[in-house]
């Protein structure tokens, strides 16, 4: 194996571990939780819709009768509904080896989540910031726990206003601009988790990934439907398949070599497309005072202190 070739057949067992994968319906969710529980691995699905979450659980089983798959319902634009999926997961889990933060949105018009957050940040940073938070009780309790952030490269062009967070009102929003900002803070949240568990000398790490320029749902906010018709064949050239887009996320998550703080993606040009492998994040991705400042409005907004 080298570091330009790894793919899902490099993935170990994972027999006897418990994964929550958000976004699992679709997408590089759905890919991420195809392989995670054809190595073994039981699976959370967790998405919005509980019938299309069944739906995807059953495309898989058609090749995989024996997959551990469990829906559950997760709403990230409604702190509620992550309250309730962490209240049942706790119910029923003691352990959790596995959190892929996938879940995601792009490039949409200005809206508001249902707790008033702009929805990029609301969806992509805000709802996974408060997921993880509650669960640390139970990441704490599993021996090398891994929480994996999905970033993009996007996060390039992103930056954070901590006077206007989240656009109010509308105020300096452009819908590439706010997807920039969300995936900016992925990467400052996942560096600020992996101070965290230092700090409290806890078992886990916190890594992140990005998957390149991948063909999934996310860009049907692009343009219209016409549009992406005609400039469909002209991405193809630019961009992977959601199997090659996930394996990023997916090495994060197994590799035994990776150390918390790792960043991983795409190895081909502008990191666009290719197979896995450790890359940079910009300096602003690695600012621990801008970190720190998310940190502390994320939990004000969010109401999730972390504690251990």
């Amino acid at each position: 194996m080298t570091l330009q070739s790894w793919t899902t057949k490099d993935i170990p067992s994972q027999t006897g571990k418990t994964v929550i994968v958000t976004g699992g319906n679709s997408g590089l969710g759905f890919e991420a939780v195809k392989a995670l529980s054809d190595k073994g691995a039981l699976v959370i699905l967790a998405c919005r819709k509980l019938e299309k979450g069944e739906a995807a659980k059953e495309k898989i089983r058609q090749s995989n009768l024996t997959a551990k798959i469990e829906v559950m319902e997760l709403d990230l634009m409604n702190l509620a509904s992550i309250h309730s999926f962490v209240a049942k997961f706790k119910n029923q889990y003691t352990h959790l080896d596995l959190l892929l933060n996938n879940a995601g949105i792009m490039m949409v018009p200005y809206q508001l989540t249902d707790d008033g957050f702009e929805s990029q940040l609301g969806t992509n940073h805000l709802g996974h910031f408060a997921l993880t938070g509650l669960l640390i009780s139970v990441l704490k309790n599993t021996p090398k726990a891994r929480v994996i952030n999905v970033s993009s490269i996007a996060h390039k062009k992103g930056e954070v206003d901590y006077d206007n967070l989240l656009f109010e009102n509308g105020k300096g929003y452009t819908p590439l601009k706010a997807y920039g900002r969300s995936k900016l803070a992925n990467l400052l949240f996942t560096f600020e988790l992996q101070r965290f568990f230092d700090t409290h000398k806890m078992d886990c790490i916190a890594l992140a990934a990005h998957p390149g320029v991948s063909d999934t749902n996310l860009f049907q906010h692009i343009g219209s439907k016409w549009l992406m018709r005609i400039l469909r064949p002209l991405f193809l050239f630019f961009i992977q398949p959601a199997e090659m887009g996930v394996l990023p996320e997916l090495r994060a998550a197994v590799d035994k070599h990776a150390k918390g703080g790792m960043y991983y993606g795409p190895d081909g040009k502008r990191e666009m497309k290719g197979f896995p492998i450790v890359v940079q994040a910009t300096q602003a991705a690695q600012n621990k005072e801008s970190a720190r400042k998310l940190w502390k409005q994320s939990e004000k907004l969010t109401g999730v202190v972390y504690t251990v």
